[in-house]
């Protein structure tokens, strides 16, 4: 069979407590052996930089963080990419969420899917004056060592972002377009199923199956935080997992989702989550000024776009909705 009539792959699995999905167009030889190895940054991303299991690399730092620690390479560059991202977004983007995380009950793996969810709380709400300091980890590359320094990190939204970037990268040569999509997080190349480019639907966060909008990607990724699925009830008061560092609670932003498109995974990701902190009355100067290419859906149901977004967007819902 010729590389031009070789049917399309699918390849599913679940990693990271999300499901995830890879689509290759045009397949070569060497595509089975990409996929596995595309499956199996998944699975490393996730046994080093879960804080679901005390074990795990990221763990024992955090289990004593003013002191280094040797980790694994993936570790070790999710954590300098979130140092990264916390300088780039001003601190809108703060790892050092995991007490708070722990405090509000989530400190475990939740079946969010399954109805909702209530909690108890284990403890008063931990305090925000750390996260207003700079986050500055100590980082020595040439030993893969690591001091997270004073409070312990949460780096569950960039390591998936990080792993599609990854992951992907492991695919694009095996095929002649492929996309890596994972909980909402998307990353793409070529020009898709139908030789136009990738149509990605934006999940409509108030639920139903008809998303908000559809952009189109040949290159590049989109990325939404939202709070459609990891919400719960703790001591009988609602609760999401996007905690605003100025005040070390759930965000009260006036948004049900975000939605950023650019040309990283990683990247989109750690936007998504920033704006969805700047909240419902700034947002759309906040991505303006930063030329980003950001879609979100307020209380209300409102659906708003930002100028970069409009070269992506084929279709969007009513605004007033």
């Amino acid at each position: 069979m010729s590389e031009a009539s070789a049917p399309d792959l699918e390849h599913k699995f679940r990693a990271m407590a999300t499901d995830v999905t890879f689509q290759l167009v045009g397949p070569r030889p060497e595509s089975a052996a990409a996929l596995a190895r595309a499956e199996a940054v998944f699975h490393s991303v996730e046994q080093a930089c879960t804080r679901f299991n005390p074990d795990s690399p990221l763990m024992r730092a955090n289990a004593d963080p003013r002191n280094w620690h040797e980790v694994p390479v993936l570790c070790f560059d999710a954590i300098a990419a979130a140092a990264v991202a916390h300088r780039e977004t001003d601190g809108r983007f703060d790892p050092r969420v995991l007490k708070a995380l722990t405090l509000a009950g989530y400190d475990r793996s939740l079946p969010f899917r399954s109805g909702e969810i209530s909690l108890t709380g284990t403890g008063e709400a931990t305090s925000s004056k750390a996260m207003r300091r700079t986050w500055e980890p100590g980082l020595d590359q040439a030993r893969s060592r690591v001091k997270i320094g004073s409070e312990p990190i949460d780096l569950g939204g960039i390591g998936k972002g990080l792993a599609v970037r990854w992951a992907l990268a492991e695919l694009v040569a095996s095929s002649a377009a492929a996309l890596v999509e994972a909980g909402g997080d998307v990353a793409v190349s070529g020009l898709g199923t139908e030789g136009t480019g990738w149509r990605i639907g934006v999940e409509d966060p108030r639920g139903g199956s008809e998303p908000v909008a559809v952009v189109n990607l040949t290159s590049g990724a989109c990325a939404t935080s939202s709070i459609r699925v990891r919400h719960w009830q703790v001591d009988g008061r609602a609760a999401h997992h996007l905690i605003d560092p100025r005040t070390a609670r759930p965000a009260e932003s006036g948004l049900l989702a975000v939605t950023v498109v650019g040309p990283d995974a990683a990247e989109a990701e750690v936007w998504s989550k920033s704006l969805f902190l700047v909240g419902r009355g700034g947002i759309r100067a906040f991505a303006d000024e930063h030329s980003l290419a950001a879609l979100w859906v307020d209380h209300d149901g409102f659906v708003g776009t930002s100028r970069d977004l409009k070269p992506h967007l084929i279709w969007q819902a009513s605004r007033d909705n």
